[in-house]
């Protein structure tokens, strides 16, 4: 009989860490929880840890870790605060696999020392790879650790890729649902509204992603996570429209076919996926049936109205700590959005503005990364504030 995999959740109570869980519960013969985090979600990760019962608990906000600590100290649970925590909880010699759910540029350190560890990454958090794809993959490769993509589109090339090792890729086509906003003109989306962007048609995710796939930064960021995942070219990453989100991606090869992987939106799916890889599980997950949709169509995306997309070919291209420097801005970008701050159309703006001011380094190690975050960051709050 095959060991429980052993697995730690940074991001528990988000929506992939809370699907994450639910996976989990539904295989406890194969999956055992050890360690699961949060930031500030401490009335949930306290629910978590006493349902089900993990070696360590980590609240990242120090102000409630007297919370946390309290109510789990009837269990046998170490509960720990801070950032040094966080890359302390994946290096245990307990756990095999680490979800890294939590969400955007906090995730990249803890991933660096789970990396270091030894620890296979299932990869829900994409800006790890987008700020320092580089840096990751040649970690990965160096300590013998397979990253295991956790994005529907990614996990659907993973998926067509199983079996084709020998295989060059001609090209991927990620599909984008088009998000809230499909089809509409700069005039309309000039005066959208936070309670609309976060209106997604077919996936249920957390704000900032939600806010991601309205702008299609979303999409971009997945095509930078692509390119190292996959080891591709701008040119061999294609972006196509599907409103049905049916479709999770598809890869065609040197010949000429073209496989894809197919299924209903659910996260579930590629979570469990990347977590038992190569096996699969049986599950109850909703079945698809072509019946349900007679239609499926594609189309080409708008990236002069979302220019976010054409942002993200842009620093692929010239790559070094470019594509750091965006999804810095776009951070803090999304976060005034979605406190009133700036306009829908202005998220875009706010990045351009970032990308031109901020330092250029063709070649950085990990130390400019953090020193190119901070920087971005900090103009890009500044220019906000001139704004409002």
């Amino acid at each position: 009989m095959m060991s429980k995999k052993r697995i730690a959740i940074l991001g528990s109570t988000g929506s992939i860490g809370t699907q994450a869980l639910d996976v989990i519960e539904a295989n406890l013969d194969t999956f055992s929880l050890e360690v699961i985090t949060a930031q500030t979600s401490a009335t949930l990760l306290i629910a978590q840890a006493r349902k089900f019962l993990p070696k360590e608990v980590v609240i990242g906000n120090k102000d409630f870790y007297d919370q946390v600590k309290a109510a789990l100290s009837d269990l046998p649970i170490k509960v720990y605060t801070g950032s040094s925590a966080l890359v302390s909880v994946v290096e245990s010699d307990s756990v095999d696999v680490v979800l890294t759910a939590m969400v955007g540029y906090a995730g990249l350190l803890p991933t660096i020392h789970a990396i270091k560890a030894g620890k296979d990454i299932a990869l829900a958090n994409k800006e790890t790879l987008v700020v320092a794809g580089e840096l990751i993959m040649g970690l990965a490769k160096a300590h013998d650790v397979n990253i295991y993509p956790v994005d529907s589109e990614h996990s659907a090339i993973f998926q067509c890729l199983a079996g084709e090792e020998h295989n060059p890729i001609e090209k991927i086509i990620l599909t984008a649902s088009g998000g809230p906003f499909r089809g509409k003109d700069r005039s309309l989306l000039a005066s959208v509204k936070k309670e609309q962007a976060l209106k997604h048609p077919n996936w249920s995710m957390g704000a900032k992603i939600t806010i991601d796939s309205a702008t299609l930064m979303n999409k971009g960021l997945e095509v930078i996570e692509a390119k190292w995942l996959f080891n591709l070219t701008a040119s061999q990453i294609e972006v196509i429209v599907h409103p049905q989100s049916i479709v999770h991606s598809l890869v065609q090869f040197e010949d000429g076919s073209i496989k894809a992987q197919l299924g209903l939106p659910d996260m579930k799916l590629p979570i469990q996926y990347a977590l038992h890889y190569p096996q699969r599980l049986k599950s109850d997950f909703p079945r698809f049936s072509f019946m349900d949709y007679p239609s499926l169509t594609f189309e080409k995306p708008d990236m002069e109205t979302f220019r976010n997309l054409a942002i993200a070919y842009h620093v692929l291209e010239k790559g070094g700590n470019a594509a750091c420097i965006i999804n810095a801005a776009n951070e803090i970008a999304v976060d005034a959005f979605l406190h009133d701050r700036v306009g829908f159309l202005e998220i875009s703006d706010v990045i351009l503005e970032t990308l031109e001011k901020v330092d250029f380094i063709p070649n950085p190690g990990y130390d400019d990364y953090v020193q190119t975050n901070e920087a971005a960051r900090r103009y890009a709050s500044e220019m906000i504030q001139v704004k409002i």
